[in-house]
């Protein structure tokens, strides 16, 4: 039997002009970063960009023992936040500026 899973939303937002890049460094996701998402049980992780206010829009799923809340302090993330933090609004420590969404409809 496989572990249940819970599936989180957040929104976050980019710069002007910076869609193509933001896709860009993400479709070379460094294949550490996946590892240590995969290993914090993260699985089926998506973002979408509304392209009229550019809003991020991001959903994924994970172990309800997911251990995501150690991930900030690890360098592999450090490094991928500041590869980022010309592209999108951050924090002064250069992680994304996120705000969590509320389910409100859910359709099997």
């Amino acid at each position: 039997m496989s572990e249940p899973l819970e599936t989180i939303a957040f929104r976050m937002k980019i710069f002007p002009g910076k869609a193509a890049e933001y896709r860009r460094r993400h479709d070379a996701i460094w294949p550490e970063l996946v590892v240590a998402l995969h290993q914090a049980g993260v699985s089926d992780y998506r973002i979408f960009v509304d392209e009229q206010t550019l809003c991020l829009f991001a959903i994924l799923q994970r172990r309800r023992n997911h251990t995501m809340d150690a991930l900030p302090q690890t360098d592999i993330v450090h490094r991928w936040w500041a590869m980022m933090s010309d592209i999108m609004e951050t924090n002064p420590d250069h992680s994304p500026i996120e705000q969590p969404l509320i389910p409100m409809f859910y359709m099997e």
